[in-house]
């Protein structure tokens, strides 16, 4: 390992120690003791704020209430975070307290004027799928602090004009086709919800026991899903619509690939209509559809659909 790279890996190393010794560094990178204290020396140099203690049983210690040193990064990716990072302009709103804008100029006053050059040569010529977001979510952050917390909240929330009132554990936040979305469990029914983040008009984190720990929620949220009266459904599509599939898809369906190409899942009384849609965007791809009911509905949505594009 080359001396730049051992460093690098050494800081990484250290970040999360409070103390090390000598030994410790020998150890791990199979390197003499006069060359542990020549990388110890490099680190100080970089910036890492190493101190020693001297004594019987003598070690080093890194101050925590200073930045530690930056971790090293080859220009490639360099350029592949900051176009990570563009990606945020298309969010109005972001579970984090910042500036796109003011984070893109700290960024390039990282880099020279030719690296910056190049990169603006990137911008024009890479194009990446991202969805527009132009609604504002007020609460992401508190969402996220709630989950990280593992707190409950209550919250009003806009559904079809009128304000509902919901006592709820969050536990996923999600961006879908140009929306932010929190997922949750609903105390009062127990059941798992799926919540628009833009329609919170209010929340206010509790200090509350919750009654599920995140990785619980987490590992049961189809099952709390799954209502007793769920409608099980196959739809056999053409190989060729694998894409459709990947491209959108729910946690509670899946693909099944063999003879052949068969999207299997649920839903649940009340989400007929947003299955049916769904579907309708294979067209000519779907091949058979089961339940009856399932297919019914879907008929009758092209229906509808032929009747209006006939008036117009």
């Amino acid at each position: 390992m080359k001396k730049s790279e051992r460093l690098n890996d050494m800081i990484r190393y250290l970040n999360s120690r409070e103390y090390f010794n000598l030994n410790d560094l020998m150890d791990k990178y199979n390197i003499s003791k006069s060359t542990a204290l020549r990388d110890i020396s490099s680190l100080e140099q970089l910036g890492m704020p190493i101190f020693s203690e001297h004594g019987r049983h003598g070690r080093y210690g890194i101050l925590k209430n200073r930045l530690l040193s930056p971790i090293i990064f080859t220009i490639d990716e360099v350029y592949a975070l900051y176009f990570a990072m563009l990606t945020l302009e298309s969010y109005q709103s972001t579970p984090f307290h910042l500036s796109v804008h003011k984070l893109n100029e700290k960024f390039e006053n990282c880099l020279s004027n030719n690296q910056i050059l190049q990169i603006h040569k990137m911008k024009k010529v890479l194009q990446f799928e991202v969805n527009q977001h132009n609604n504002v979510s007020r609460f992401l952050d508190k969402i996220l602090r709630s989950i990280l917390n593992e707190s409950t909240c209550k919250i009003q929330y806009l559904k079809n004009d009128e304000q509902k009132s919901y006592h709820v554990q969050f536990f996923k936040i999600s961006a879908r086709f140009g929306q932010w979305y929190a997922t949750g469990i609903e105390f009062n029914t127990h059941k798992y919800r799926v919540f628009r983040c833009d329609r919170i008009i209010f929340m206010e984190e509790e200090e509350l026991t919750p009654h599920f720990s995140i990785d619980e929620l987490i590992s049961r949220s189809l099952e709390i899903y799954q209502s007793e009266k769920r409608i099980n459904f196959e739809v056999e599509i053409l190989a060729q619509a694998r894409d459709l599939f990947y491209k959108e898809q729910y946690p509670s369906m899946k693909l099944e690939i063999g003879n052949k190409t068969v999207i299997n899942g649920f839903y649940n009384p009340g989400e007929e209509e947003f299955i049916a849609n769904y579907f309708m965007r294979f067209g000519h791809s779907v091949i058979s559809v089961k339940p009856e009911s399932l297919k019914q509905i879907i008929q009758d949505k092209v229906e509808n659909l032929f009747n209006h594009y006939q008036k117009l």
